[in-house]
């Protein structure tokens, strides 16, 4: 590289760069932010029905208070909310719906349902899939240690730390809605810890989308991610 090639690809590169910072003489690391495109194939796809989560209830190591949470309609009322303000799909709500089983593999197998409920709706993909919401009780004792004040000495205690754990696991179905064929499919798990007996379980599980928002969304639309590179300028 020449002298009078190396500014010029440094402007080119801050076009793209958060920040740039030298490592060494004739060095610098550059982090980047680069477009990721969606998962799924949108190509002449430009309508998306959400269809209702089937609610999957499994054994927890212990339920709190908050279990009558509606988990179904809190995650369609996120669920649509989102889809409609980040990606630029025509988002159908599709209201209730009679499906022919609730078991989420036999449901990958009924290709004549999707693609009559497609048609009805007029939708070019149809999304649904499963929920498990799970409330936690974390609560425990933890040694610490302690200086008595009365000889200076260093002790160890047990103390009891109050924690409540929300962990949110969905399973995402992706159907066309022509076809009726399943067309991605994957699972997006997020645990978050809050400390006290008492969290707000609404809290917790919207702590838990936050956490999952932007891979739900890069399965319907572009994100950026960061990468770093280093460029050598010698």
């Amino acid at each position: 590289m020449t002298p009078r090639q190396i500014p010029a690809l440094l402007a080119l590169l801050a076009l793209a760069a958060t920040t740039a910072a030298p490592l060494s003489a004739g060095s610098f690391e550059v982090k980047l932010k680069l477009p990721q495109r969606a998962r799924l194939d949108l190509q002449g796809r430009k309508s998306l029905a959400v269809a209702p989560f089937v609610v999957v209830s499994q054994e927890g190591e212990g339920r709190l208070k908050g279990k009558n949470i509606d988990v179904q309609k809190e995650f369609a009322r996120y669920l649509l909310k989102v889809l409609r303000r980040e990606t630029e799909l025509k988002v159908i709500e599709t209201g209730p719906v009679e499906m022919p089983v609730y078991d989420l593999n036999q449901l990958a197998r009924k290709p004549d349902f999707w693609r009559a409920l497609g048609e009805k709706l007029q939708a070019d993909l149809i999304l649904t899939g499963g929920l498990d919401f799970d409330i936690q009780d974390r609560s425990g004792y933890k040694t610490e240690e302690f200086v008595s004040p009365f000889n200076g000495r260093t002790y160890y205690r047990q103390v009891l730390i109050e924690q409540t754990g929300f962990q949110y696991d969905i399973l995402m179905q992706v159907y066309d809605g022509k076809t009726g064929a399943l067309v991605y499919q994957d699972n997006f798990k997020d645990f978050q810890k809050f400390e006290g007996s008492d969290a707000d379980p609404l809290a917790g599980m919207f702590e838990n989308l936050l956490s999952l928002e932007g891979r739900i969304l890069n399965v319907f639309t572009q994100k950026e991610v960061e990468a770093t590179r280093v460029l050598m300028t010698d």
